[in-house]
């Protein structure tokens, strides 16, 4: 930590700013050296807890000093409560915002790391709308949803190596895809998608054979972040059959460097949707309490605006996931990310990704300078924001996740 803070006056934050005290997501920046720092968003600047922490707050010095949030995660619910507490007073009580000021500089001077080191990843399919939307493309006349899809949560497992921060730029993937002719071929996908999703960060680990319960889940996750789950459904289509997604999602998901806590989002807890036929016992949440979310996300192409989805409409909870994700025995690890599956509502404004707003590529969209889309070209970026309700009608932010289209550098042989 440097020796010396720059001295500094509280700078006064408009009261409906999405990252004000109802919020205080944390993150990881880069800070003197590229040294990683944890960092508190608060309006439009960063308070540097990494430095704030052992000089102002007196005890648990180690908490944040890897500039990384896995010890804070790993700490548990009621460590996670008393430093809420303590940044809510230092930010709001006068005589404390001077004493932190000079820990406090702007947003646009960091660079925002991975805030965290993810230890597995689960990409579920969550969404009945678009499990629906997805079925009756390519299963047209029969019923579109799978059998076993109202009976439990359906995931995957990605690759937890290729998570990546906002703003990282997507090489466009290469694979194998089957052409219109039935002829097999090898190259950059041409049906590069986009998935938008909200993820959860697991903070307190659980042992092997340890099913967590739905009553346990704000004991195990401390926070969200919103994901895009970058698809290439060329790739995919022709890989998934038997075993699922494979080559077609495992070469980069995007998170949001900034993890919102579960206390943030109280006043956006809402019913789910009701479930026929009833879920089994494990999975049934008509008497626990309420996970679904009012989150609500917009998508971006290139400026233009093009969904807004809310993740209200999602079936299954993310503790119903985690309840099914563990009920096999399967144990979790600090930094384990699960992402919710692309979030789609019932009109077509509402659907997450491009396959559903194109229909397949047969309705192209309109994005900025009159050009159209089916699917992503080079140099297309996409950003999806999110927001909340608060207390005292404020709003939450749960900040943006950005991805910017490059080229494949060489081509597959």
């Amino acid at each position: 930590m440097t020796a010396h803070r720059v001295a500094r006056s509280w700078v006064p934050m408009p009261e409906d700013h999405p990252f004000g005290l109802q919020t205080l997501p944390f993150g990881s920046f880069a800070g003197p050296g590229g040294r990683p720092r944890v960092g508190v968003a608060i309006g439009d600047q960063v308070l540097d807890v990494s430095a704030a922490w052992p000089a102002l707050a007196g005890c648990d010095e180690g908490l944040f000093a890897t500039g990384r949030l896995e010890r804070l995660l790993a700490a548990g619910p009621a460590c996670w409560a008393r430093t809420r507490q303590l940044l809510t007073r230092w930010l709001s009580e006068a005589g404390e915002r001077e004493r932190v000021a000079a820990y406090l500089s702007p947003a646009s001077a960091h660079t925002m790391l991975l805030p965290f080191e993810v230890a597995d990843y689960v990409d579920f399919y969550a969404s009945e709308h678009h499990a629906a939307n997805l079925g009756s493309m390519f299963r047209p006349g029969s019923e579109p949803l799978t059998p076993n899809w109202k009976h439990m949560p359906i995931g995957y497992h990605g690759r937890a190596g290729t998570i990546v921060v906002s703003g990282t730029p997507i090489v466009r993937p290469a694979g194998q895809r089957r052409a219109a002719d039935g002829a097999v071929q090898v190259g950059p996908s041409t049906r590069l998608d986009i998935e938008a999703e909200l993820g959860f960060v697991v903070g307190v680990p659980s042992g092997m054979g340890a099913p967590v319960p739905l009553d346990r889940f704000d004991q195990h996750v401390f926070g969200v972040c919103l994901v895009n789950d970058w698809s290439a459904r060329d790739i995919q289509s022709w890989e998934y059959v038997p075993l699922g997604p494979f080559l077609g999602k495992s070469f980069a998901t995007s998170i949001s460097p900034w993890i919102v806590p579960l206390a943030a989002l109280e006043h956006a807890r809402v019913t789910p949707p009701p479930r026929t036929p009833r879920p089994p016992a494990y999975l049934n949440d008509a008497h626990q309490a309420r996970w679904g979310l009012d989150v609500r996300l917009e998508v971006r192409l290139n400026g233009t605006k093009i969904s807004e989805p809310c993740f209200a409409d999602m079936y299954w909870t993310a503790a119903q996931q985690l309840a099914h994700m563990t009920v096999n025995g399967a144990g979790l690890r600090t930094g384990d990310l699960f992402a919710s599956g692309t979030i789609s509502g019932p009109t077509p404004r509402s659907r997450g990704s491009l396959i559903e707003l194109t229909w397949n590529g047969a309705h192209p969209l309109q994005v900025a300078g009159g050009e159209e889309r089916t699917f992503l070209e080079d140099g297309d970026e996409v950003i999806i924001t999110a927001t909340a309700p608060g207390p005292a009608a404020t709003t939450v932010g749960l900040g943006e996740v950005t991805g910017r289209v490059v080229p494949a550098e060489a081509a597959v042989r």
